[in-house]
């Protein structure tokens, strides 16, 4: 199958959706599709594993979208997936274009509205509203799912979870360290870090002081300044800050710690909360984000609702040496069931089912 997949934001920056959409191409392509990335962010020099069209653009929004139509009124494609936030003005160009070519169409939404937001939600359903009957929505997860479908009550709305290959993330873990709390995330205030920061301190406090912590909070962002400096203020000389990783460094940071955290609300998915499971990190996560999807509580981790709990949780784990070394043993040793070869199942019969003509005997191009 010939697939486009269109994205606001691609590599070389940063974040969910940017590494999802890489990785699902490549998997994509492994599993003998032909696929082109088309996105607005700009790069120094092009990606070489990924055929990749970048539009041009001001500030990461497209200036114009003639190369795009023309790209796929070219007869080269069988489907357009865009993927989309709430702010996705190339996605949803993609989308429309593919309707005025009667191109088969897939959205997947990869952002949680809030549950009594009024602005986002409105403005998912102004944009749904220029995009044919044929389109089909999708989401990251069934929490987004849920809240996509009071927002579209017209629409039926598939799943398309993230994957993931865990064999990189499952390696032995270093016997001797100190018990160690991390976290991943870009430093935004929707990701939460200051509330992370609290939920540490909390947890410090809740701990015997005989008992060593190291705290981790992996990633860049706008509030990362900030974040610094109430680390210093507060004299958190046990949290340390170390910027942006490598998928390497992190599995190797992951080698010598013990539980993850995510504290985000709104975790639409939580990526980073499944690397961690892989890796044999005990999550301890906000419940009412996506990461129920994979942690189930006192098996993979557990889920809270407040970032007291969160720090009544993971100080017992850290002193319930038995419960913990259960959890991590669990995680290491069983796969998710977002592995890649079942999430590319689910994308490729997705797309085939919005072609009659390839629903039957449908075989992948091998071009």
């Amino acid at each position: 199958m010939r697939i486009a997949l269109v994205s606001d934001v691609y590599l070389p920056r940063l974040g969910g959706i940017e590494m999802h959409v890489h990785d699902l191409a490549v998997q994509l392509q492994q599993a003998g599709h032909a696929v082109t990335v088309f996105t607005a962010t700009p790069a120094a020099s092009p990606a070489t594993d990924v055929p990749v069209l970048r539009l041009p653009s001001l500030a990461g929004v497209p200036t114009s979208t003639d190369v795009l139509r023309l790209a796929l009124g070219s007869g080269e494609y069988d489907i357009v997936h865009a993927h989309t936030s709430f702010l996705s003005p190339l996605a949803w160009n993609a989308t429309r274009i593919a309707t005025d070519l009667e191109l088969p169409a897939v959205v997947t939404l990869h952002s949680l509205p809030a549950p009594d937001g009024v602005l986002l939600p409105w403005l998912l359903a102004h944009v749904d509203r220029d995009f044919g009957p044929r389109v089909q929505w999708t989401a990251v997860s069934q929490t987004v799912a849920h809240r996509l479908r009071k927002v579209l009550p017209h629409r039926a709305v598939a799943v398309l979870h993230n994957g993931i290959d865990p064999a990189p993330w499952q390696q032995p873990p270093v016997a001797d360290h100190p018990l160690t709390i991390v976290s991943t995330m870009r430093l935004t205030q929707r990701k939460r870090p200051d509330a992370l920061l609290e939920t540490l301190q909390d947890i410090r406090r809740r701990v015997p002081i005989e008992i060593p912590l190291r705290a981790v909070i992996i990633g860049a962002g706008p509030r990362a300044s900030a974040v610094t400096r109430v680390i210093r203020r507060r004299g958190l000389d046990w949290v340390e800050l170390p910027g942006r990783l490598t998928r390497y460094e992190i599995q190797q940071l992951y080698l010598s710690a013990d539980v993850y955290l995510a504290p985000a609300e709104l975790e639409s998915f939580g990526v980073a909360a499944l690397e961690a499971r892989c890796a044999g990190l005990a999550v301890v996560a906000m419940a009412s984000g996506g990461v129920g999807e994979f942690v189930r509580d006192g098996v993979e981790g557990f889920l809270v609702d407040s970032h007291k709990a969160m720090a009544e949780i993971a100080a017992d784990l850290l002193t319930d040496d038995p419960l913990l070394r259960k959890l991590q043993a669990h995680n290491r040793f069983t796969e998710p069931v977002m592995t890649w070869p079942t999430v590319i199942e689910q994308h490729v019969a997705r797309y085939t089912a919005t072609q009659p003509a390839l629903s039957a005997g449908y075989l992948p191009s091998t071009a």
